[in-house]
């Protein structure tokens, strides 16, 4: 058992009631940014820790170069390339400004150099490089990317180019940045180094990565920096601590300076301030129905996947644990059936809702056996009466 303790139940109107631990008010979110755009997320629940203009459409310059990577990670998982396969340099792609890998227009370049004149360098011209060589011109690669987009779960997000170049047309959040680095990171583990590398030199040229909490002692391992007029100064970044990962955006900001500082304050904050706490492993009996005409009374409650809040510190004496079952439960019952809720609630955070399953398989009992429960069920009902009580029972300490 975890240390989340024995759950006390009580039946009221199909809810089975569980509270642990004594109520304490939450301290308020107690951090703001000079980040015009900002989003602080735990990755390992998905728990938001601070959000700022989330879900306002931001340019995201040189941040979008991530879907853009993306991309081309994707394709080579899909054997359409290769890490030594070359692609070729176009007009377009060598006269690019901006931030550049300096590659030789008609010159071959191999696909895990463009990924580091990518995302080390930020190149512009490799980005156009790596779109026409996939898609044939880099409209179509920012018409594939926003479609993908979309199929990832960025809904508000539009692609008009693979750099990031000013576009009244293309256009992110820093919600669905957030998720897209959260996508980087689980789809393609065995790319994500390159996002901590900090320097790639290419055709003489060395230059570093221009993420400056690669260079800070707080775990970061990634992602992107962004940089235009129109969108200020921005950073997709993510640091990870004993286990616990921090995935956090923020854009708008005045110059090079403020970006490093509210990156590295907002992370520290994250990590200083929350803590994840595991309430339940995967398969552990959350708690049980009651089941009717069923060769079982009861049926366990279990999680499919470990169960885990993250929470402020101060919060975890206010965390409450709730299950949503219509009980009784009509056998037969098929282990690992959907027939519960179990509703995670906490001060200062949204509820959490996670699908409980039957833990075992039950049948239907026989025709003497239903009889036998029916006439149970109705000496019950005449005994003690069927109304529910309108106060939960007390809570065991």
């Amino acid at each position: 058992m975890t240390w989340f303790g024995s759950l006390t139940k009580h039946l009221m109107s199909g809810l089975l009631a569980i509270a642990v631990l004594g109520a304490l008010p939450a301290a308020a979110q107690g951090i703001d940014t000079r980040a015009r755009e900002a989003i602080l997320v735990d990755m390992t629940t998905g728990t938001v820790l601070f959000e700022k203009n989330a879900d306002t459409r931001m340019p995201t310059s040189s941040m979008s170069k991530i879907m853009t990577a993306y991309m081309l990670f994707e394709a080579i998982e899909q054997g359409r390339v290769t890490l030594d396969d070359t692609l070729t340099v176009s007009e377009k792609a060598w006269r690019m400004g901006g931030s550049k890998m300096f590659v030789e227009v008609g010159s071959k370049v191999r696909i895990e150099d463009l990924i580091q004149g990518i995302i080390v360098q930020s190149g512009n011209d490799a980005s156009v490089v790596v779109a026409e060589g996939l898609a044939g011109s880099e409209a179509e690669f920012a018409r594939r990317m926003t479609d993908r987009a979309r199929e990832l779960g960025l809904t508000n997000s539009n692609f008009v180019n693979a750099t990031g170049w000013p576009d009244p047309d293309h256009y992110s959040t820093a919600r669905d940045l957030a998720l897209l680095a959260q996508r980087m990171i689980t789809d393609f583990p065995q790319y994500y180094h390159f996002y901590s590398q900090k320097e790639f030199t290419w055709n003489n040229i060395r230059q570093g990565n221009r993420n400056p909490l690669l260079y800070k002692d707080i775990g970061a391992d990634g992602l992107k920096t962004g940089h235009t007029e129109a969108a200020g100064y921005g950073l997709t970044a993510s640091a990870e601590r004993n286990g616990r990962r921090l995935i956090l955006v923020v854009n708008g900001l005045a110059d090079v300076n403020a970006r490093s500082e509210e990156a590295e304050r907002l992370i520290e904050w994250g990590f200083r301030e929350f803590e994840t706490y595991t309430l339940f492993k995967a398969g552990e009996t959350v708690e049980t129905a009651r089941v009717w005409q069923g060769e079982e009374d009861a049926v366990p409650l279990v999680a499919t996947s470990d169960v885990a809040m993250t929470i402020r510190h101060a919060a975890r004496s206010g965390l409450r644990v709730a299950v949503r079952v219509a009980e009784p439960i009509a056998a037969p019952i098929a282990k690992g059936q959907e027939i519960a809720t179990l509703i995670i609630s906490a001060p200062d955070m949204p509820d959490r809702e996670i699908p409980l399953v039957a833990g075992m398989d039950i049948e239907r009992q026989g025709f003497v056996g239903r009889i036998f429960s029916g006439a149970k069920a109705l000496v019950t009902d005449v005994v003690f009466g069927s109304g529910s009580s309108s106060e939960p029972a007390p809570v065991e300490q």
